[in-house]
C-alpha cells in the first residue's frame, strides 16, 4: 500500500522539475511542458488522451512513445498505460471515470529512449 504513494510521489516530484507552466491546448485539454515536448491531457470518461507536439506547438508523431499517466481518483493515484494512436495521440483506459481535468503527471518515453514528465494540477 506504501509502494503506490512512494511511486506517485517520486513520480509527481520528478515531474516537477520539467513542468514550467500549463495552458489550454487545441484539443480541449490541458498542456503542460515535458522536457522538450508538450503534452496535452484530455480525460473523458475512462479514456485518456495525451497529444504531444514540440516546443513549436507542432504535432510529434506519437509512433515510437511510450507513456503512463498517473492520475489522481477519488484521492488514490491510478496508473494508465497510453499506447500510439493515430498522429500525434497516445490513448488509454483507466479502471473508473476521471472527470475531465484529473490531476496528476504523464511520464512518456521517445523513440530514442529519452524520458520526459508533465505535471498537471
Amino acid at each position: 500500500m506504501m509502494l503506490p504513494r512512494l511511486t506517485l510521489a517520486g513520480a509527481l516530484l520528478a515531474a516537477t522539475a520539467a513542468y514550467a507552466h500549463e495552458t489550454a491546448g487545441q484539443h480541449g485539454g490541458r498542456v503542460a511542458d515535458a522536457g522538450k515536448f508538450h503534452v496535452e491531457l484530455v480525460a473523458k470518461g475512462e479514456t485518456v488522451n495525451v497529444f504531444v507536439s514540440d516546443e513549436g506547438q507542432k504535432p510529434v508523431p506519437a509512433a515510437g512513445f511510450k507513456g503512463t499517466a498517473i492520475l489522481v481518483v477519488g484521492g488514490k493515484p491510478t496508473r494508465v498505460p497510453l499506447e500510439p494512436a493515430d498522429g500525434n495521440r497516445l490513448t488509454g483506459k483507466a479502471a473508473a471515470a476521471l472527470g475531465d481535468s484529473p490531476k496528476g503527471a504523464v511520464q512518456l518515453t521517445g523513440p530514442d529512449g529519452a524520458t520526459a514528465s508533465g505535471k498537471f494540477n
